[in-house]
C-alpha cells in the first residue's frame, strides 16, 4: 500500500465510526468548506459545516438498527493534495451506497471535497 493508500483507509475507518456513532458533528468535521454534493439533476454548495451537520443528523433514521458497516475502496485516481477514491459501502449483509469522494489534503488530514454518487 502506498502512504496515501493508508491515509485514505484511515479515514474511512473513522468516517465509519462517526457514522455508527451517529456522531454528525464528528462527520461535519469530515467535509471541506466549501465543498460540493453532487447528485444526478442536483448540485448542493456546502458553505457551512453546520448544513452537513444538519443533514447527517436528520438522516439516522434511515440506518436504524445498522450497527456495524465494511467498505471497499478503489483510489481512482492521485494528484498532489487529493485523491479520488471509489467507496462501497455495505451493511445489512449487502452492498448498500457506492460514492466517489474526492478528498482534499488539509493540515489535519483528508476532508471530503467533492461527493457524487457512483451505480
Amino acid at each position: 500500500m502506498t502512504e496515501a493508500t493508508d491515509n485514505v483507509d484511515r479515514f474511512f475507518d473513522r468516517y465509519a465510526a462517526a457514522l455508527l456513532a451517529r456522531d454528525a458533528k464528528a462527520i461535519a468535521g469530515m467535509y471541506a468548506v466549501p465543498s460540493l454534493i453532487l447528485f444526478p439533476g442536483q448540485s448542493i454548495p456546502v458553505t457551512d459545516t453546520g448544513q452537513t451537520e444538519a443533514f447527517f443528523a436528520s438522516s439516522w433514521g434511515q440506518y436504524e438498527g445498522i450497527d456495524s458497516v465494511e467498505k471497499r475502496i478503489d483510489i481512482m485516481a492521485e494528484a498532489p493534495g487529493f485523491v479520488w477514491a471509489d467507496v462501497t459501502w455495505t451493511y445489512g449483509g449487502e452492498p448498500r451506497e457506492r460514492f466517489c469522494y474526492q478528498l482534499a489534503e488539509r493540515a489535519g488530514g483528508y476532508q471530503i471535497a467533492v461527493l457524487t454518487p457512483l451505480a
